[in-house]
C-alpha cells in the first residue's frame, strides 16, 4: 500500500506519544518545606552536640549492623532537638557529619516528620489535637483549645512574648479514648474541662509539675479504663481452657 507525502507524516504524528507536564495541588499546610536561611536558622547557628549527648549517639548508633548507621537519623535528630530546643540546620548538618550520610537524606526526614521542629518553640509546646473524637469527646477540643488561647493570649502557631509556651493544632496524637488531650513536652493530659486547661497552664507558669495523664480525679482510672469502673475483665484470669491442651 502506498502512502503520500502527507499520509506519512499524519501516521508519523498518530504513532508518537504525547505527553504533558502536570502537578497535582500542593497540600496546604503552615510550614515551609524548603529552608529559607533566616538570622536564627542558618548553616552558622551555633550547634555541637555535648560530650555526653555524644556518648548517647553512640550507644544509639551500635543498635544498627555496621554499614548502615544512616537508620539511626531519627533518633539522634530527636536528640539533637532535644538538647538545642528546636532543629536548626546546623544541627542537621552536625547530625549528617555523625552519621558519614548526605545532608539531603537528612534533610527529607526532618521535613518528612511532624516531630521535629525546624522553627523555634517555646519552652513549653502545647500540642492540642483538634481530629473528630477530641472534638465530640467531653467538652470538645475546641473550647480548650479556646481555654489554652485565654490563658496565654496567643493564638496557634505563635509564642508568648516570654519564649516559654509554643501553642500548635495537631493531628491526632493517640489518646483518642479519653479526648479531649492536650501533649506539653512529652506529657499528656487527657479527660480535660476548662478548669483542668487553665489549672495545668497556670501550674506551669508557677514553676510546678502538673500531673501528667487523665485528668478525671478518679484514682482508679489509669490510662483508659471507664470513668464508672471495670465493666469486664476485672477478675484474674483463669488460664488456657483443657481444649487448649497440646496433648489432646
Amino acid at each position: 500500500m502506498m502512502f503520500s507525502s502527507v499520509g506519512r507524516s499524519l501516521l508519523t504524528v498518530a504513532r508518537q506519544q504525547v505527553r504533558s507536564l502536570h502537578r497535582t495541588t500542593p497540600a496546604c499546610s503552615d510550614k515551609l518545606f524548603v529552608h529559607r536561611d533566616s538570622p536564627e536558622n542558618n548553616p552558622d547557628t551555633p550547634f555541637k552536640f555535648t560530650p555526653q549527648n555524644l556518648k548517647t549517639c553512640d550507644v544509639i548508633i551500635k543498635n544498627y549492623p555496621e554499614g548502615h548507621e544512616a537508620a539511626a537519623v531519627i533518633p539522634i535528630l530527636d536528640l539533637a532537638q532535644r538538647q538545642h530546643g528546636w532543629l536548626p540546620i546546623s544541627a542537621m548538618h552536625a547530625v549528617a557529619d555523625l552519621l558519614k550520610m548526605p545532608r539531603m537524606r537528612v534533610y527529607e526526614v526532618a521535613t518528612f516528620y511532624t516531630m521535629f521542629n525546624r522553627e523555634p518553640v517555646g519552652k513549653y509546646f502545647v500540642q492540642i489535637c483538634t481530629t473528630t473524637p477530641c472534638m465530640l469527646g467531653g467538652v470538645g477540643s475546641d473550647v480548650i483549645l479556646d481555654a489554652i488561647k485565654e490563658n496565654l493570649g496567643i493564638g496557634c502557631g505563635q509564642t508568648t512574648g516570654d519564649g516559654q509556651f509554643t501553642l500548635l493544632e495537631v493531628e491526632c496524637l493517640g489518646a483518642c479514648v479519653n479526648a479531649p488531650m492536650v501533649q506539653i513536652n512529652d506529657d499528656y493530659f487527657e479527660d480535660l474541662t476548662v478548669n483542668d486547661m487553665h489549672k495545668i497552664l497556670n501550674d506551669i507558669k508557677a514553676g510546678k509539675k502538673p500531673k501528667p495523664g487523665p485528668q478525671s480525679g478518679q484514682d482508679h482510672r489509669f490510662a483508659c479504663e471507664p470513668k464508672g469502673g471495670l465493666t469486664s475483665l476485672n477478675t484474674p484470669p483463669t488460664g488456657p481452657g483443657f481444649a487448649c491442651r497440646a496433648d489432646l
